[in-house]
């Protein structure tokens, strides 16, 4: 072997004693990944993200995937002539689009079970109807009727603690019921964040369309790594946060106010992004944290 040779199988090594202490410290933990936007879209960028979750399921984590599918919905209404409509970034949805959306999930649903059984890692996919994971209410936006779209009000988290400790991989789409057993989409970070918190999940981890938080989104200077629960307030007072990140960091403080120790926003668009963040020193997106907690670490 070669001196450069050498060099790569010791930056391997590195790499991996890096790790270590990550391992370690998250060994049975839940993590919870909503998994969503161009890392869904993309075939190599969904493998990789698979890979990923498989990896964190092999040294010791108890991950859970929530995925979307809006892309992809939008796709198939189109496919009957409808357009899809949006108020306030929630999808409009009558009787015949939450045909669609429910198709669509599961059709999502199955082929991520398919990669992760194909890793040799076992997985269950579910929706939020399955077990009365997710009991919602119709949710209203500003006061409008946009059709069969649900609010959580309570998660039964039985199916996934019975599911995890079976040893499977749980895969949950974003679909619950109300009282009257009407079926209802649901936004799928909602359901994340709702899942996390009801599992006591140690890590909640958003993959998104952009690489984090910026106090100024024209300035990349302005990268924000970490941040406390606290500081993410007063990015939100300062009006600092807009667009469809909003709801995401509101949903991201709720989670660390409500028992989970850290929330993750990544950019999904970079492959292997979740091994990336949690296994090396620095990382690579924004985490939140809880007051009181060194945001440097």
């Amino acid at each position: 072997m070669n001196s450069q040779e050498m060099d790569k199988v010791l930056s391997k090594a590195e790499v991996l004693i890096e790790a270590l202490p990550y391992i370690q410290k998250f060994n049975r933990k839940i993590i919870v990944v909503k998994y969503g936007g161009s890392a869904m879209a993309d075939e190599e960028l969904q493998r990789n993200v698979i890979k990923d979750v498989t990896l964190l399921k092999l040294v010791g984590f108890k991950p859970i995937i929530v995925h979307g599918g809006g892309k992809e919905i939008s796709r198939w209404v189109g496919k009957v002539g409808k357009e899809a409509e949006f108020i306030n970034g929630l999808r409009v949805t009558d009787a015949e689009t939450m045909e669609i959306a429910e198709m669509v999930l599961s059709k999502v649903n199955k082929r991520l079970v398919s990669m992760v059984e194909s890793l040799g890692v076992r997985a269950v996919g579910v929706s939020g109807k399955d077990g009365g994971l997710l009991k919602v209410k119709k949710r209203y936006s500003d006061g409008k009727d946009i059709g069969y779209v649900g609010q959580i009000i309570s998660v039964d988290p039985k199916i996934l603690a019975d599911l995890m400790e079976r040893d499977f991989l749980p895969i949950v789409a974003p679909i619950g019921m109300d009282d009257n057993f009407e079926t209802y989409n649901i936004n799928a970070d909602d359901a994340a964040c709702a899942i996390a918190k009801a599992v006591g999940a140690e890590k909640l981890a958003f993959l998104t369309d952009i690489e984090g938080l910026y106090r100024d989104i024209n300035d990349k200077a302005s990268f924000i790594s970490r941040l406390s629960v606290s500081q993410a307030h007063d990015l939100i007072g300062d009006g600092m946060i807009g667009g469809g990140m909003l709801p995401k960091l509101n949903n991201c403080t709720d989670a660390i106010e409500n028992g989970v120790n850290r929330v993750h926003i990544l950019d999904g668009r970079i492959a292997h992004c979740l091994l990336l963040e949690i296994f090396t020193n620095s990382g690579i997106g924004t985490a939140i944290v809880p007051d009181g907690e060194n945001i440097e670490a």
